[in-house]
């Protein structure tokens, strides 16, 4: 049998209880899952997942920035209600 110790870690107590549903789901406890974490690093050299900020995509940045303009343009179409802008689009 391995030499096994302690490990005592804080965390949030709803992530806690969400994350302890979810494994025993998968047939497991928290301290077997954190094992498997665990392991995976070590044979990732790393996280075994992606650790990154998600970046918006081209398509995603252009839209976004339309909108900015769009509200800052005193001369785009304002409209007052959403009956109004069903009425334009069926124009």
């Amino acid at each position: 049998m391995a030499n096994t110790v302690n490990f005592s870690l804080r965390m949030d107590s709803d992530i806690k209880k969400q994350c302890e549903n979810l494994y025993n789901e998968l047939g497991m406890n928290l301290t077997t899952a954190i094992n498997v974490f665990l392991r995976q690093s070590l044979r990732a050299g790393g996280f075994p997942f992606d650790v990154k900020l998600e970046q918006p995509n081209k398509e995603t940045i252009a839209a976004m920035l339309e909108a900015e303009r769009i509200a800052h343009d005193p001369n785009a179409k304002r409209y007052s209600d959403v009956e109004e802008v069903l009425r334009e689009l069926k124009k």
